[in-house]
C-alpha cells in the first residue's frame, strides 16, 4: 500500500466540460474534479461552487463569458469544503449565499479543513497564493431562500445532512434542474470524512422527491435526462451505504479501524475501485464511518495531524 495519500500523487490534468443542463444553466465539469454550475438569469448570473482558487474559478468564468456577458451577482455555497469555496473572489459577486451551518462550520473548523486540504490534494490549489484567506458568507438561511434573477427563480434549499451538515442545492424550478454538490455524484467516489450516513439516504430521497429532470452533481459527468438522475442518485445511495455497512459491522463487535478498513474495501473494491477520487476518499470514508457507528454525530475536525495520523493506523 501507498504511504502517501493517492491525492497527493494525482497531479494529471483534467479535461474540463461545460454541458448546458437546461434553458440557459450549465455544469462546468472536469472528470471527476470539484464540479461548477452556472444559473443564468434575466440580468445576472449565479454560479454555485466556486473552486478552490480564485485562478482555479478563472477557468469557470472563461467559460460563463462564452455564452453570457451579464454580472455575476451570487456565488452559493453548497457547503464549507475548501476546494469548493475559497475561488469566491474571483468572481467579484456581491452575495456569497450558504446556509446558516455552512457559515458556522466555516468557523469552527475552515482553516483546518483548507490545511488539511491543502496537504492532501495539491493539485486542485493552483495559484494558492491567489487565496485572499477564508471565504465568508454575506447571506446565509436555515432552511430555504429564494433568490429572484429576473423572471427566472432559484430556490436555495437545506434539504437535510448530507455529505456535511449544512448541505444545500440549488433548485431551478422553470427548467426541472437541481444542483446538488456534493450530495449526489456521478461515477466519482463520495467523500464521507465530514458526513451523515444515516442521513444521507433521507436527504437523496428529498432530491428525488423534486423529480429533477437534469442534475448537476458534485463531482462527475452533468446528468441530463430522468434515467441519468436516477441512475445517479441510487448509486450514490449504494456508494454511501455500502461504505457504512462493513465498517459498522466491525465497529459493533468491537474490531479496529484497521479491520474497518479491510472490510470496507472488500465490499466496496469490486463495485467503486474505478471511481475518481475512490482512493483518495477512502481512508476518511472509513474513519467518519467508524466514527458514527460508534455513536460520534458530529464529525471530528480534519487537521494535516489528524490525517497523517488516520493514515499510519490503516498501514499496519
Amino acid at each position: 500500500m501507498a504511504k502517501e495519500f493517492a491525492s497527493k500523487g494525482d497531479m494529471t490534468e483534467k479535461k474540463i466540460s461545460f454541458t448546458e443542463v437546461g434553458d440557459n444553466l450549465y455544469a462546468f465539469t472536469a472528470e471527476g474534479d470539484p464540479n461548477t454550475g452556472v444559473i443564468i438569469g434575466d440580468d445576472s448570473v449565479m454560479v454555485v461552487d466556486a473552486q478552490a482558487t480564485p485562478v482555479m474559478a478563472g477557468k469557470v468564468i472563461e467559460k460563463i463569458r462564452t455564452v453570457t456577458d451579464k454580472p455575476i451577482k451570487y456565488v452559493t455555497l453548497s457547503h464549507y469544503h475548501a476546494v469548493r469555496v475559497l475561488g469566491a473572489s474571483a468572481y467579484g459577486a456581491s452575495e456569497i449565499i450558504a446556509s446558516n451551518t455552512c457559515r458556522a462550520m466555516i468557523h469552527e473548523r475552515g482553516q483546518e479543513d483548507w490545511d488539511s486540504e491543502f496537504e492532501r490534494f495539491p493539485r486542485l490549489f493552483q495559484a494558492s497564493k491567489s487565496i485572499p484567506g477564508l471565504t465568508w458568507p454575506t447571506l446565509t438561511f436555515e432552511r430555504r431562500m429564494t433568490i429572484h434573477m429576473g423572471s427566472r427563480r432559484v430556490d436555495l434549499i437545506h434539504l437535510g445532512r448530507a455529505h456535511t451538515a449544512g448541505d444545500i442545492v440549488a433548485w431551478v424550478p422553470d427548467a426541472g434542474v437541481m444542483f446538488t454538490g456534493d450530495i449526489v455524484e456521478y461515477h466519482s467516489a463520495c467523500y464521507c470524512g465530514d458526513g451523515h450516513f444515516g442521513d444521507w439516504g433521507t436527504t437523496l430521497d428529498a432530491i428525488k422527491a423534486f423529480n429533477p429532470h437534469s442534475v448537476a452533481p458534485g463531482r462527475g459527468d452533468a446528468l441530463v435526462g430522468d434515467a441519468r438522475v436516477e441512475e445517479a442518485i441510487e448509486n450514490t445511495r449504494d456508494f454511501v451505504a455500502s461504505t457504512y455497512r462493513p465498517v459498522a459491522q466491525v465497529a459493533a463487535r468491537g474490531g479496529s479501524l484497521k479491520e474497518a478498513w479491510d472490510a470496507c474495501r472488500a465490499e466496496c473494491d469490486p463495485k467503486f475501485a474505478d471511481y475518481a477520487i475512490y482512493e483518495h476518499c477512502l481512508p476518511f470514508n472509513v474513519a467518519r464511518a467508524y466514527d458514527e457507528a460508534l455513536g460520534i454525530d458530529t464529525p471530528r475536525i480534519w487537521t494535516a495531524e489528524r490525517d497523517r495520523e488516520m493514515w499510519a493506523a490503516l498501514q499496519g
